[in-house]
Order: structure tokens, then C-alpha cells, then sequence
């Protein structure tokens, strides 16, 4: 094995171990898999794992409970389905996040192409620094992590925004990724390794990448529902049974599975349909919740069955987090439960590690407390 790291970028030559075993990530090539590939996770899930599937934020796939002495046979699955790179560093560095409804030969699907070619021109980066190719005619990734940023400039041409700056430089066509690469290569040069991630990183732009361009308004994200490639099924909390996937394919016949980073997945051809796993309502995926105990060794509270029940009783954003690191949901919820010693702590619009307003909650005590009016 290339080595077991416990963190919070995984992927699939370098898993996780987790409660419930080693987690595997994948990212298809362009967010997109075709019915063969999605048919061939699924049933490597249930060879080699607990035929348990997470949906990321950044739009990849987990596939979970896989033992150290079956992660070789699925690995071997994988790349021979081309959902992993045979060569473990041009799969590290692959990780682009993609406007979900590109077109062929758009914006969006250009660039990454041939970003995704010019994979080793650059630099060495940390592991979790990723790109968001964001081409649309509206940005829709604004709150999907990524450190490089493309995406519509409110002139109408495309930018290049380093994460955490509110202005980008315009870019002419066909130069997006000669000028991320010289991006990439300031973020190095100017020291940013050393913390990690862009937006951490405040030494100035040259002039050259400053830029004075916003980005324009930002896009709807995608709903559960029809959409115009097909239908757009929800996943509550992220998660899919491989069987019920299996289910899905052998019901609808999709021609392919696009990811998003919304806990959404948009199947190409088909109609929207009743199918055990999935939701078409958007409520039921708004409310956000980790694997929490037993599934996460640093969770000391079950997360998921008190997110079901209080979800519908909160106003606004339900974050409900086994432990302050956070995983579900990075920015600051309306409201957020914190797994601490088997109980919880609140807060609100605050992030889960962030003070609480209240402290040593039960679950039974909590719902009480949302039921009153």
C-alpha cells in the first residue's frame, strides 16, 4: 500500500482509515462516469468494501470499509475501469472540482481538458490544494473548496482568481492554463507552502496575476429534480447504498453520472423517479451531517439519525458534526451541533469549532428545545 494517512484529503492511492475501515477516493475524470464505470464502483464497493458510497464536496466519491487486504483487488478495479490513474501522482495531483453541466467543447470542458494534459507542468503542491474550473455563464462553485479559481469575471470574460482574493485577472482565450500554471508557480515561490492552502496565503499578487475583476453573480447550484441533461437525484447526508445504486441502473438506464459538489447527482437521459436512496425533494438534503460515531474514531456522538429528526423543526442550516474538526460542512451553519463527550454543544451561525452558546446537550434535550415553538 502507498501508505494508510488519517486526514482530511484522501484519495485512492493514499486512503483514510476510518471506523468502519479504509476510505477510498475517487474523482472520475471531469466529474463524469459512464454507466459501465458507475455499474464497476459499485460493485467493487460491495467486493471490497461495505458497499457504502459518500459523495464529496468537492464532487468526488468515498467508497468505505474496505480492509487493507482487499484495497489491492479494488484499486485494480478501479484502474481498469479508468476511475484512477495507474500513476499515483498524476492522480494526486488531479484534483479539479467542474461546473457540473458543462458542455462538450464549452468553456468549462476545455480548459479542464487540457488541464488534465498539463497535469506535470505543475508545480509540487500540497495534497489538498485543488482547482475549480468554473466556466459557466454564471459562477456556481463559489463555496466548493479549491485554492485556483476560473470562472466568470461580471465584465463577461473569464478570470483567474487565487482562493480567498475578491478580485481576479482577466484571461484571454486560450491562455487559462499557461497563466494557473504561473499562479501555481508564484504560490510556491512566495512561500505558500508553508501554509498550505491559498486562501491561508496573503503575500502579495505580482501585478501581472492581481487582476481587478470580480467575479460576476453567482449561479443557482443544482437541485434535486429535472434538469435538462436528465434528472438530478439528492443523496441525504451524502451517502448511497451501492445496491441502491445498482437499483438505479438497472431501473432508468442512464447514459452516464455527473457529480456535484451539492450532494446532488445528475443522470444524463433519463426522467426523475421514485427510487429508494434517492430524494427529489431539495429539503431533504439541507441539512448537513458527518458519519459521526460509530463509522468516524473521533466522533463521541451518533450525528445523523438527531440531524433526520431536527432538520425539519430548524430554520435554516442544520449542521450537526461528531467532532469540531467540521468534516460535513466547512462554513458557519444557522445552526451547529458539536459532538464533544458524548453530548453536544450548540452554536449559532458559527462553525463547529467554534464557542458554543450552550453546552452538554442530549440528543432528547435538544429535540425538545427545537419542538417548542
Amino acid at each position: 500500500m502507498s501508505g494508510v494517512v488519517r486526514g482530511w484529503c484522501p484519495n485512492a492511492w493514499r486512503p483514510m482509515a476510518a471506523g468502519d475501515g479504509l476510505l477510498v477516493r475517487v474523482r472520475p475524470r471531469l466529474g463524469r462516469m459512464d454507466a459501465d464505470q458507475l455499474r464497476a464502483l459499485c460493485e467493487a464497493a460491495l467486493a471490497c468494501g461495505n458497499g457504502l458510497i459518500d459523495a464529496t464536496n468537492r464532487a468526488g466519491l468515498q467508497i468505505r470499509g474496505v480492509s487493507e487486504a482487499r484495497w489491492p483487488g479494488l484499486m485494480d478495479r478501479l484502474v481498469e475501469a479508468g476511475l484512477v490513474d495507474a500513476d499515483p501522482e498524476r492522480e494526486r495531483r488531479a484534483t479539479l472540482v467542474l461546473a457540473p453541466d458543462w458542455q462538450p467543447g464549452d468553456d468549462t470542458h476545455r480548459i479542464a481538458t487540457e488541464l488534465l494534459a498539463r497535469l506535470d507542468e505543475l508545480p509540487a503542491l500540497p495534497g489538498k490544494v485543488g482547482y475549480a474550473i468554473d466556466a459557466g455563464p454564471a459562477p456556481v462553485l463559489g463555496s466548493t473548496p479549491a485554492d485556483f479559481r476560473i470562472e466568470r469575471g461580471e465584465r463577461g470574460a473569464l478570470i483567474l482568481r487565487a482562493d480567498g482574493r475578491d478580485r481576479g485577472v482577466p484571461l484571454r482565450p486560450g491562455s487559462e492554463v499557461d497563466t494557473l500554471i504561473a499562479l501555481a508557480e508564484w504560490f510556491v515561490a512566495s512561500g505558500g507552502l508553508e501554509a498550505g492552502r491559498v486562501g491561508r496565503h496573503h503575500a502579495p499578487l505580482p501585478d501581472t496575476l492581481a487582476g481587478t475583476d470580480r467575479p460576476a453573480a453567482a449561479g443557482e447550484p443544482i437541485h434535486p429534480g429535472a434538469h435538462p441533461l436528465g434528472a438530478a437525484l439528492g443523496l441525504p447526508f451524502g451517502r448511497i447504498e451501492a445496491t441502491q445504486m445498482l437499483a438505479l441502473l438497472d431501473a432508468a438506464a442512464p447514459m452516464a453520472m455527473r457529480l456535484t459538489p451539492w450532494r446532488v447527482l445528475l443522470f444524463e437521459g433519463i426522467a426523475p423517479l421514485a427510487i429508494e436512496g434517492f430524494v427529489t425533494d431539495p429539503a431533504a438534503i439541507s441539512a448537513a451531517a458527518c458519519p459521526g460515531a460509530p463509522a468516524c474514531p473521533q466522533a463521541s456522538v451518533a450525528t445523523r439519525p438527531l440531524a433526520l429528526r431536527l432538520a425539519p423543526l430548524v430554520a435554516g442550516r442544520l449542521h450537526v458534526s461528531g467532532c469540531s474538526k467540521g468534516c460535513a460542512y466547512a462554513r458557519p451553519a444557522d445552526v451547529v451541533l458539536t459532538g464533544r463527550e458524548g453530548r453536544f454543544d450548540i452554536a449559532f451561525n458559527a462553525r463547529a469549532d467554534d464557542p458554543p452558546a450552550e453546552s452538554g446537550r442530549t440528543a432528547d434535550q435538544l429535540l425538545a428545545r427545537f419542538e417548542r415553538p
